[in-house]
């Protein structure tokens, strides 16, 4: 399958800047980045009718979301299970009335899954229990739009994926603390530890619960098969199969950049989904895709990319807990 128009929404965000320049180098003709709310409010009608009828895309790539960390989650449910939804229903029935797409890429989220979800997470059991509560509406909403990907491809013909990645990390990451996930939340607070000779940083949580984390590169990568791969409509996890526990990884990322201090969390603490691990057997047998980063390297490239950028985050590391 070949695209000749492809718009990615979301398309200057951390997954966005991978995936256009990955789309880019594979050389499909035309990659649209579409900019966040300020040009594209995906949550109004309006703007996506607009949208289609400007670009009059053949493929859909829809990334944009509203997102954050527990902590961000917490404090705006409404909002996230509000944008999430909105948009997406959005330019999928606005899809189904363009009637010329020839695919709809739908990224989804690991927080989709239940709470309690038996190791490693199978695509089937998606529906079989409550998400985490913290982050139970942004994912309530994006399981909800793949399960409306897959009732317009019964009834409409629309031709979609449901990609399902795990926590991703890299360059261009989003470090503020605000909204940050874990891995850039870790660099900055063993960062400003080290620039102001503390002994010790506290970390939110336990430090018991457990994720999987995926190199963006690597999920750009099978987010590009997917683009020219026949699929059916159901989900698909993207990930590498490793899960790491929070404690170990924070020690990880304090010994790269070589902090000789200690690592506390809280015992009270919110962790969040106890584990997540994914099945990724479908991955490789639909889109032939096996991450390629180890966290090791991933981890190297992203506190790297850190510190050439260290200058972009200063406001940060003075307001940070």
């Amino acid at each position: 399958m070949s695209s000749n128009k492809i718009v990615v929404t979301g398309g200057t965000g951390f997954l966005g800047k991978a995936v256009c320049q990955k789309l880019k180098k594979d050389k499909h003709n035309t990659v649209i980045q579409l900019k966040g709310k300020q040009q594209w409010d995906l949550t109004n009608q309006k703007h996506v009718d607009y949208l289609y009828q400007e670009h009059k895309p053949d493929t859909i790539v829809h990334l944009a979301a509203r997102v954050g960390g527990i902590g961000a989650n917490k404090e705006n449910p409404g909002l996230f299970i509000y944008e999430n939804l909105a948009m997406g229903m959005n330019l999928i029935e606005t899809a189904r009335r363009y009637g010329k797409l020839q695919k709809f890429v739908m990224v989804g989220t690991v927080c989709a899954y239940p709470k309690f979800t038996p190791i490693p997470f199978k695509e089937d059991e998606i529906w079989n229990g409550y998400p985490e509560e913290t982050n139970a509406p942004y994912g309530i909403a994006k399981k909800t739009l793949m399960e409306m990907l897959i009732a317009y491809e019964k009834q409409y013909g629309l031709n979609c994926t449901n990609l399902i990645p795990v926590n991703m990390y890299g360059p261009h990451d989003n470090f503020n603390p605000e909204v940050s996930h874990v891995i850039p939340a870790i660099i900055l607070k063993i960062d400003k530890a080290i620039d102001n000779n503390e002994k010790e940083i506290k970390l939110w949580g336990t430090g018991n619960a457990s994720r999987e984390f995926l190199y963006v590169d690597d999920c750009a990568s099978a987010i590009c098969r997917s683009v020219d791969i026949d699929t059916t409509p159901y989900p698909i996890n993207i990930g590498t199969g490793s899960e790491y526990k929070i404690s170990s990884l924070a020690t990880k990322i304090a010994d790269m950049m070589n902090y000789k201090g200690s690592v506390v969390f809280n015992e009270n603490g919110l962790d969040g989904q106890p584990r997540r691990c994914l099945d990724t057997s479908r991955a490789y047998k639909v889109l032939g895709f096996q991450a390629q980063t180890g966290l090791t390297r991933g981890l190297h490239d992203t506190i790297s990319w850190y510190y050439k950028n260290k200058d972009k985050f200063i406001d940060y590391l003075h307001n940070i807990q």
